[in-house]
């Protein structure tokens, strides 16, 4: 079975909105190796419709690098209520948002890599609720915010366990976490 992978980027204080404008500055070699083979042991992304809709506006622009062009050839698959325009960033299928557990967990009984998760919201916490997360990967950075959207919410209580870590020389940590059955 496919391996459900959740990777998102974190400020030292919990929040998660905007990582464009405190994560870049921090970008150096081994943290983008250990992404680049994060993204290319998946061969699918899942993502909500808001993240979606963000990333279908920028990624299908990038390209001519082994990162993004094995990002924009992945299967995408956006979990939306609501209509989603799926022309700007294909290979994408919708997934309805009422059918989230029956999709997904057919969709990880596929033979294929990793699935991963941009992001984290509504989305994996009705995933992990579900019990089909299998990972939490937070990439915190050495960053104090303040305020905005948080990494988790009520919605997201459960168990974990810490898998792996790894420090790397700017100062970015990745934390793995397993999620525990309930």
């Amino acid at each position: 079975m496919r391996k459900l992978i959740a990777s998102t980027y974190a400020t030292l204080d919990g929040f998660i909105d905007n990582p464009h404008e405190w994560s870049l500055q921090y970008s150096e070699e081994k943290a983008q190796t250990y992404a680049f083979t994060m993204t290319t042991d998946a061969d699918a992304l899942l993502l909500g419709r808001v993240t979606y809709e963000g990333m279908a506006q920028a990624w299908p622009n990038m390209g001519g690098n082994p990162y993004a062009d094995h990002v924009n050839s992945m299967a995408k698959y956006v979990v939306a209520s609501e209509p989603v325009d799926t022309s700007a960033w294909n290979p994408t299928t919708v997934i309805d948002g009422h059918d989230l557990a029956g999709a997904v967990t057919d969709l990880k009984k596929q033979d294929g890599g990793d699935i991963l998760v941009w992001g984290n919201g509504r989305l994996t916490d009705g995933l992990a609720a579900a019990g089909l997360l299998d990972e939490y990967k937070v990439w915190i950075y050495p960053v104090i915010k303040g305020s905005g959207e948080p990494l988790f919410r009520p919605d997201s209580a459960g168990a974990v366990e810490l898998a792996d870590s790894i420090t790397f020389p700017s100062g970015v940590v990745v934390l793995t976490y397993r999620l525990l059955g309930g």
